[in-house]
């Protein structure tokens, strides 16, 4: 039996590009404590998150402010990475960061450890005025790392179920979904734990999980930003959609070990064939049958 351990952070993430250095070090810290080989932390680690969710009504003030206070821009091959590179050394490390490409700004995300990147992603799902700030990225795609084979997604995707089946269907074995996920801005209530928003977050977590028979890991941001509180809620759920670790409403890392491929041989022999059992050609233009690999077709070995 060959376990894989894994580490996931709610934490809060600003402006502050040393203090976050600070943070992610020690976060990588915890997770060699414990043993893992994959650490998750959130979305816009580096430089922070936008301080506000708009468009629609929002005034042009309002608009103006958050355009000015926009997280640094980072190149992929640039020196903050780099840095990032280093501390991870043999730990696979997924984070998230403002890219720029020219002039233009995306909301990304890397899979990295000392030996370089592994996969880099653009958001592609934009909420509430995102699109303001950031272009969309328009491409998912899984690839191999040390600890399996990964697929990454941003916030607002975990909402669309084809995000996460285009991974899986691409032999994504882990799919890391990173966040600054916020509590509802109307109907707020005094306990996150009720907190609608928080609820989705969770139930999307463990849906796309279950209905793609991977392991689901969720990081998220922590504390405030601007008008923005977040939920945390960072966790790790299995294939089957039980949760293996979950910081709750509370910042902090969660860790657990599984053996990642006999747990997905188990439940997708298990009776039911998710991925194997899709009916592409009915779907009409939701799905493109070419997409469907040979291996996800094949019936699995029983164990």
């Amino acid at each position: 039996m060959s376990t894989t351990g894994i580490s996931v952070a709610a934490a809060e993430f600003g402006r502050d590009m040393e203090q976050s250095f600070r943070t992610i070090e020690a976060l990588i810290a915890q997770a060699r404590q414990v043993g893992s080989e994959l650490l998750v932390l959130p979305e816009a680690c580096l430089g922070g998150y936008l301080p506000s969710l708009g468009g629609g009504t929002e005034s042009e003030a309002s608009r103006q402010r958050r355009l000015d206070s926009l997280p640094p821009a980072l190149d992929l091959d640039g020196p903050e990475l780099r840095r990032v590179r280093e501390l991870a050394g043999d730990l696979v490390v997924t984070l998230g960061f403002c890219e720029a490409d020219g002039k233009v700004r995306y909301n990304a995300a890397a899979t990295l450890n000392g030996d370089g990147i592994f996969g880099s992603y653009r958001k592609v799902h934009q909420p509430l005025g995102e699109n303001l700030c950031y272009s969309a990225g328009d491409t998912f795609a899984a690839f191999d790392t040390p600890v399996g084979r990964m697929g990454m997604q941003i916030c607002y995707d975990k909402a669309f179920p084809e995000a996460a089946r285009t991974l899986a269907l691409d032999g994504a074995e882990i799919i890391t979904s990173l966040s600054a996920w916020p509590t509802a801005r109307t109907a707020q209530v005094e306990s996150m734990e009720n907190d609608r928003w928080k609820q989705r977050f969770d139930i999307y977590d463990r849906a796309r999980a279950t209905e793609n028979q991977v392991v689901w890991v969720a990081s998220n941001q922590a504390g405030t930003f601007g008008s923005l509180r977040f939920v945390c809620s960072a966790k790790i759920v299995g294939p089957g959609g039980e949760v293996l670790a979950d910081t709750g409403t509370e910042p902090g890392l969660v860790s657990a070990k599984l053996d990642v491929q006999a747990e997905l041989a188990a439940i997708r022999s298990g009776g039911m064939y998710n991925l194997r059992d899709r009916r592409p050609e009915v779907y009409g233009e939701v799905v493109e049958e070419n997409r469907v690999t040979g291996s996800l077709l094949k019936e699995p070995a029983h164990a």
